[in-house]
């Protein structure tokens, strides 16, 4: 097995994706937001971290964290969220037998990515493409009509404009 390699800085900031295991036309992470949201708030209460930025598309989520000071254990964080999550959705999902062997759910990918953020032009694009996304994906025109997204706390606190980005046809933020 591979050993990857993480990040593991105390008090830093860091991007996030995490997969469900099943991908396509898979709507569980919008069908059960508010059984996600509640895991959220459990391991943020238990094990305290700021999100700064956030969404949840149907099969997959993007945020950015920010740890505390004294604290870099965000996989401890995930395996708790991903935990919460899994045990409120009813059994029934394709599992494999290395999975089932292990006592395992087949409801998210295993492993996530992360990147640490180097700097405030790393933070802002990552920022950018979260809130992005969902137009990325398909899955609205402008950026303000999915609901599962930080980006309307950006827009209550005026850090962003509710027009930001503009239409579909507009050029991709940061790039991607």
């Amino acid at each position: 097995m591979t050993n990857y390699r993480r990040a593991k800085t105390k008090g830093a900031t860091y991007f996030f994706t995490v997969n469900c295991a099943e991908r396509r036309g898979n709507q569980l992470l919008v069908n059960h937001i508010d059984l996600l949201r509640q895991a959220f708030r459990k391991v943020k209460n238990d094990h305290p971290f700021q999100i700064d930025a956030m969404v949840v598309l149907p099969d997959h989520l993007h945020c950015i964290w920010t740890l505390p000071p004294d604290d870099a254990d965000y996989k401890t964080r995930w395996a708790l969220i991903k935990a919460g999550f899994s045990r409120g959705i009813p059994a029934g999902e394709r599992c494999s037998e290395s999975r089932m062997k292990r006592g395992e759910r087949g409801i998210w990918q295993r492993r996530f990515w992360e990147h640490q953020i180097r700097d405030d032009v790393d933070y802002q694009r990552h920022v950018d493409y979260i809130h992005w996304n969902p137009v990325k994906h398909g899955l609205v025109k402008r950026v303000r009509d999915w609901p599962h997204s930080s980006f309307h706390a950006y827009v209550r606190r005026s850090v962003i404009p509710l027009d930001w980005a503009g239409e579909l046809d507009r050029v991709v933020p940061g790039g991607e």
